[in-house]
């Protein structure tokens, strides 16, 4: 009575383990959730699928997946001691360093093992170990798939359909007793094979070059090529049955023969131990944080100037989406950096929510209302911000001036940059970067060593972009996490530890004190120029970056004065005696005579010429101006003519004239119909509301604990349903509930047997049909039956519900149910 027996099947195996057990598979492999299995056979079935078992497979560090590939070569089942044997050796060949890989293989087997039954790829107790069919055709070796262990196929696979006669001559070859019976004589030579004593002995008359040849095969790949007449080594080899034929032209190192050669290990490099992730460079943690903070806020200053950028309307979309290359240079030049590191700024704005298309009939891209309410918020907090939505999102910008599999330019902002393993990388990469003491920066080449073991099957395969995505992305995180500040000097900075481990308030609070003061001061100096030796408050920003044009960057930042600059904030409304309070207001200096006279020389000219929509036209009082204008060559493309002495007309319209005449040296003001000046104010354009973009998600999402105890329920009520065992129906009756199918029973015998069950308090098994049409089976205590509804404790769902009469199907009694 106290024995167990074995589970047959992946559904006995899953039917036996707890609820924990099933929630933790469900928790690994979110993809056999959707949607929730009827039951334990349908879940296992599930997790037989091919597209579920590659997942799974992807998603094993490299010691679990060699431990895959040892038991896809093992026979099935395989005992425990055999699978160590694959992965440690037959001891025969170790030196001391063999003994180190042993004890670390020896300990960290039963972790791996636990991973690969956790997410149902093996089943069985340890004495009969058996891995998930898809998983070994997908890892076992052949022809067209070759093993990751390089191993050929087994002895008694690779002579299937080899005549008799060929069989004999083997044996006779190898010196084994002859026989007639194809079983016994593979039997026999497989037996030859995995016997370290007598495979030695028949190796030792082998010649030179046979073994040579036997050393080219023995890790992988273990086919090659022969020609009809083969080298005496090849024939040699092949007449003992050491190469076996595949086909004409082609032969075999069979596994056995290839295991002896191995040592009995199945890898030639076993990895039981994740790489450590090696120190570059030991910093004071406190310099990685100053130096940290300095790049945030110049990451700060990099995403409002590009938002100034396109205040008043950005560049156009191309048709297929994204930026043009121009565009992206003329943003580079704008930034001041180089073209990848501008896509960089440009998709951190964007996946921020602080840029969007502004949906108009041209297209373009310009800042969103949600770019006003991020520059009102502190430094700290609009850096934690864009920290933020950079850690979740999933465009990629270093695939920007690349192709895609098609051999198209990848833009930035264009539709093809989403990789949705981007956040899972760089999240992984500062958690590795966490894991070191503070103040110490990794070596990249281990760092990536590391990713490689945990995800070897996604880290290792070239893509369309070029080498394998993952190493990409983790070096793409390493050179945008030094731009954003997240690193410093190459080291993790405590504000980011603290982003990572205790949110955005904590790291907003240990960044703040690093940030500098903004400043509500300038010097004004003599060669019309003005330097903010650090940053500015944001209304003296804002209102100086429309006065002057930035001339140099640093650690002060130098503004300069021009006639452009003087009349772009006349034209925004200010007066020239506004701009002198401004600027002694706001200055530690005199303001200078000649930035006085600039101002005020720009101001008396501006507005003199006023145009306004005929198609455009000209007026001034001065007719000396206008005759003026008509006599200058550079006016001829205006194709102006004169109305009136103080009016001429042009054919072009007004934002071309006054472009024209404000290169001919004019300061011309735009004018309403009523005749009033119009102010042109900046910053005026904004997209409508827009939401940032949703990163695209890497296969289902992660349940909650209540969603995977929900989940757990119904399949464990459902298995009870379909496995209940049901009283046979009464000679007579119309009802029938074969194995696996929904009972069957008239409207009258439902009715009549919940009734009775409602009565006697007893269990009955339906069959459902919801009102999308979707049939299931269900375990359910009638508790009231009236109006065409049966009120009832549903098992499955572990509450009460009420079921609509003609939706059941039908109904059975169950066999082992008692009266109440």
């Amino acid at each position: 009575m106290g024995t167990t027996t074995p589970p047959r099947t992946l559904a006995e195996a899953l039917r036996a383990r707890g609820d924990e057990s099933l929630a933790g598979l469900l928790r690994a492999r979110p993809d056999l959730l959707n949607p929730v299995p009827n039951d334990i056979t349908q879940l296992a079935t599930r997790a037989g699928t091919r597209a579920s078992v590659v997942r799974a497979l992807e998603h094993l560090d490299r010691f679990a997946l060699q431990t895959a590939e040892a038991l896809a070569v093992a026979p099935d089942p395989a005992p425990y001691d055999t699978l160590l044997s694959l992965l440690t050796g037959d001891g025969l060949d170790d030196g001391e360093q063999r003994d180190d890989v042993g004890a670390a293989i020896t300990a960290a087997l039963p972790g791996a093992l636990a991973t690969l039954r956790e997410q149902a790829l093996v089943w069985g107790e340890d004495d009969r170990l058996r891995l998930v069919r898809t998983a070994r055709e997908l890892l076992a070796p052949s022809p067209q798939h070759p093993s990751p262990t390089g191993l050929g196929p087994t002895v008694a696979e690779a002579t299937a359909g080899m005549s008799p006669g060929r069989l004999q001559e083997i044996l006779t070859a190898t010196g084994l007793p002859a026989t007639h019976d194809p079983v016994s004589a593979v039997a026999a030579l497989s037996a030859l094979f995995t016997d370290r004593t007598r495979m030695a002995e028949l190796l030792d008359t082998a010649p030179v070059e046979a073994l040579s040849v036997l050393d080219r095969l023995v890790w992988g790949p273990p086919y090659g090529e022969v020609t009809p007449n083969p080298t005496p080594p090849v024939k040699w080899l092949r007449d003992r049955g050491l190469l076996l034929p595949v086909s004409t032209r082609t032969v075999v190192l069979p596994r056995e023969a290839a295991l002896h050669l191995r040592a009995g290990r199945a890898h030639r490099v076993p990895e039981p131990v994740p790489p450590v992730v090696a120190a570059a460079a030991e910093r004071d943690p406190q310099a990685v944080d100053r130096a940290a903070a300095g790049q945030a806020f110049t990451a700060l200053s990099t995403v409002e100037e590009l938002l100034k950028l396109w205040d008043g309307g950005g560049p156009t979309i191309l048709r297929a989406g994204g930026l043009s290359v121009r565009e992206l240079k003329r943003a580079a030049t704008a930034l001041d950096v180089s073209e990848p590191i501008a896509a960089f700024w440009i998709e951190l704005a964007y996946g921020a929510g602080l840029l969007a298309s502004d949906g108009e009939t041209d297209e373009r891209y310009a800042p969103t209302p949600a770019s006003d309410e991020w520059l009102d918020l502190s430094a700290e907090d609009r850096w934690t911000h864009l920290a933020t939505a950079w850690l979740a999102a999933t465009r990629t910008a270093g695939l920007v001036g690349g192709q895609d599999a098609k051999g198209r330019a990848l833009s930035a902002l264009g539709p093809e940059l989403d990789r949705s393993a981007a956040p899972d990388v760089r999240r992984r990469v500062l958690a590795l970067f966490a894991e070191l003491p503070p103040g110490t920066a990794p070596e990249a080449e281990t760092l990536l060593r590391r990713l490689r073991w945990e995800r070897p099957l996604r880290g290792s395969a070239p893509t369309a972009e070029g080498s394998d995505l993952r190493s990409r992305l983790a070096l793409w995180t390493l050179n945008e996490a030094e731009l954003l500040g997240i690193t410093g000097r190459g080291a993790l900075s405590a504000q980011a530890r603290a982003l990572l481990e205790e949110g955005e308030e904590t790291a907003a609070a240990l960044l703040s004190p690093l940030l500098p003061e903004p400043l509500d001061h300038v010097l004004l100096q003599a060669d019309l120029t003005a330097v903010a030796p650090g940053p500015l408050e944001r209304p003296l920003a804002d209102m100086l970056s429309v006065l002057a044009d930035v001339e140099s960057k640093g650690g002060a930042t130098v503004y300069r004065f021009t006639p452009g600059s003087v009349r772009r904030a006349l034209d925004a409304g200010q007066a020239a005696s506004d701009l002198h309070a401004f600027l002694a207001a706001h200055s530690r200096t005199p303001v200078p005579q000649p930035l006085s006279y600039l101002i005020d020389d720009v101001a008396r000219r501006h507005g003199h010429l006023r145009i306004g929509a005929a198609a455009a036209y000209v007026r001034c009082d001065d007719e000396a101006v206008l005759n003026e204008i008509l006599a200058d060559r550079r006016s001829t493309g205006l194709r102006l003519r004169r109305l009136a002495p103080t009016v001429l007309a042009s054919q072009a319209d007004p934002g071309s004239l006054l472009e024209a005449l404000r290169d001919m040296g004019y300061a011309p003001a735009a004018e309403s119909a009523e005749g009033d000046v119009l102010i042109t104010r900046a910053g005026a354009r904004r997209t409508p509301p827009r939401t940032p973009p949703v990163p695209v998600p890497e296969g289902p999402p992660v349940p909650d604990d209540t969603l995977l105890g929900a989940a757990v329920r119904a399949i464990r009520a459902g298995d009870t349903a379909a496995t209940v065992a049901r009283k046979e129906p009464q000679e007579g009756a119309t009802g029938s509930t074969p194995s696996g199918t929904l009972p069957r029973t008239t409207p009258a015998e439902t009715l009549a047997t919940v009734q009775a069950a409602a009565m006697t308090g007893s269990t009955v098994w339906i069959g459902y049909v919801n009102a999308d049409g979707a049939a299931s089976q269900r375990v359910i205590a009638p508790v009231r039956v009236e109006g065409g509804f049966v009120t009832a404790y549903d098992r499955t769902a572990d509450e009460v519900r009420t079921y609509p009469l003609h939706r059941i199907t039908g109904v059975a009694e169950l066999a082992e149910e008692g009266k109440a």
